[in-house]
């Protein structure tokens, strides 16, 4: 299955890579889909985990960096003592801009992202995969609260920054951990396997002064064991972190009410087209439909 991404500028990029090919492969046949089955396990994603926070594992930070293209002066310099010391890095100061505009809906993390709306039943579908809010969240009350607005997916591959921001003032809620597995989140799957009702994921309400009560969520993926969330502070900033994924591909998940943020065109028509955008953490992504804030 071929994918496709696109910049802020409307490049399209076919994207074809050796991941791509070996995922499709194993998702797509009873074999390959028994080979994985251990692997989604979260026990033995725990002990993957624990190799790659091993000092041995830094050994493959630097084929790694040279393999994935990263642009390391983005970076704050450190030695890394393990993988995920790496993979957990911190952005220089200065190197993503939050947009503070109050109205302006910003990205809480480096990814390609993707709106899709929640029907009236509340239901919505990601990819050729339907899903209802009720299954997302285990909660159909809440689900109900977000029936006719919109779900954003922000996909996060591995060479990708995996820290995530609030995207707005406000007070953050109680969170809530439902228990799962870890699929990789590499589109391929998704048409196999409803994967965010199946993966292990963490949410919160954050109760924001611009765009309304927008919940947010966070979804491991294979390989990665951890969500590592900030301690609960009630109330929060926008462009303060509010956590990291532990090494693999990943997902942060918003769901806004209806007629309360309009996604930017691109961003919007690229969905429809079954093409991911790519964007920034902090970067603008829609607008308050509130005006008056």
């Amino acid at each position: 299955m071929t994918t496709y991404t696109a910049d802020r500028k409307g490049h399209v990029t076919e994207n074809d890579s050796f991941q791509d090919r070996f995922l499709e492969k194993m998702y797509g046949s009873a074999i390959g889909r028994a080979l994985l089955k251990p692997l989604v396990n979260p026990v033995l994603s725990e002990i993957g985990g624990r190799i790659l926070d091993s000092r041995v594992s830094a050994l493959a930070v630097p084929a790694f960096i040279r393999h994935a293209g990263i642009d390391m002066r983005d970076y704050e310099p450190k030695k890394y003592w393990s993988y995920n010391d790496f993979f957990t890095r911190q952005i220089r100061e200065g190197a993503r801009e939050i947009d503070m505009v109050p109205k302006a809906f910003v990205s809480p993390c480096d990814s390609r992202v993707s709106v899709y709306p929640i029907s009236e039943n509340c239901h919505v579908k990601i990819k050729h995969t339907s899903y209802t809010v009720a299954e997302l969240l285990k909660n159909p009350v809440l689900a109900k609260r977000y029936e006719g607005g919109l779900l954003w997916v922000f996909r996060l591959c591995v060479d990708d920054y995996h820290r995530y921001i609030y995207i707005d003032d406000g007070f953050e809620s109680r969170r809530v951990h439902i228990p799962g597995e870890l699929h990789t989140v590499n589109p391929v799957a998704n048409d196999v396997y409803p994967i965010y009702k199946e993966n292990t994921r963490e949410y919160a309400l954050l109760k924001t002064v611009n765009f309304g009560t927008v919940l947010m969520m966070e979804v491991g993926a294979l390989m990665v064991g951890r969500i590592e969330n900030v301690p609960l502070r009630g109330r929060v900033k926008r462009g303060k972190e509010k956590g990291n994924f532990a090494f693999g591909g990943s997902t942060v998940i918003l769901m806004t009410q209806k007629e309360r943020v309009l996604p930017d065109p691109d961003i919007f028509m690229n969905s429809e087209k079954g093409i991911e955008t790519r964007v920034k953490l902090g970067e603008r992504i829609g607008v308050s439909e509130v005006l008056d804030g």
